[in-house]
């Protein structure tokens, strides 16, 4: 089997994109968000830490954004509306072009999810205060911005499969390996 075939490529024809910090981040929050959301009825003190967890990594994203390697800063790859629009309309047409770093739908995925996540993170946080202990209107909103996560998450996996199947490239071992070709 071909480096390539692998998806990662080997170093003359490949390029990192996605440094470290960026890969145990994302599956970081794969595991705390995914642990937090299975334990969500009963799961207590450990459901509480790694809503807390996802707060934190989510916090350290947001300045990566800011002062992290090139692909990971929010400059190189949060869209325009009209970049956003004309790269799903290639999209739908089956004409988009590849990047290396994140595509413009991935870009507005990644800030759909940090704002959700945020949410998520901040109304299950207030539950836990006196001010909004039991307040059923707030825990309605913590369950609905979950769930908004995981509709996202969703549709991150089919864009991620999809874009994997027709620019043939492995992404999920890209972000194992954190490198994808030069191509």
């Amino acid at each position: 089997m071909s480096s390539l075939s692998r998806g990662d490529g080997d170093a003359s024809r490949s390029t990192l994109v996605w440094d470290l910090f960026v890969r145990v981040f994302h599956w970081g929050l794969v595991g705390a968000f995914g642990g937090a959301y299975v334990l969500s009825e009963d799961g207590g003190t450990i459901h509480h830490a790694l809503g807390y967890a996802v707060l934190g990594l989510v916090a350290a994203r947001i300045l990566w954004g800011f002062a992290g390697s090139y692909h990971a800063r929010f400059a190189n790859f949060v869209p325009t509306p009209r970049a956003f629009a004309e790269y799903t309309r290639a999209m739908l047409a089956g004409r988009e072009r590849r990047y290396l770093g994140h595509n413009p739908a991935g870009g507005a995925m990644i800030i759909a999810l940090l704002m959700l996540l945020t949410a998520t993170g901040v109304t299950g946080w207030l539950l836990t205060t006196n001010a909004f202990w039991g307040s059923e209107a707030l825990e309605t909103l913590h369950g609905v911005c979950a769930n908004a996560v995981l509709v996202c998450v969703a549709l991150h996996v089919g864009g991620v499969l999809l874009a994997s199947w027709r620019h043939r490239e492995n992404l999920v071992s890209a972000m194992l390996t954190g490198r994808k070709r030069n191509d």
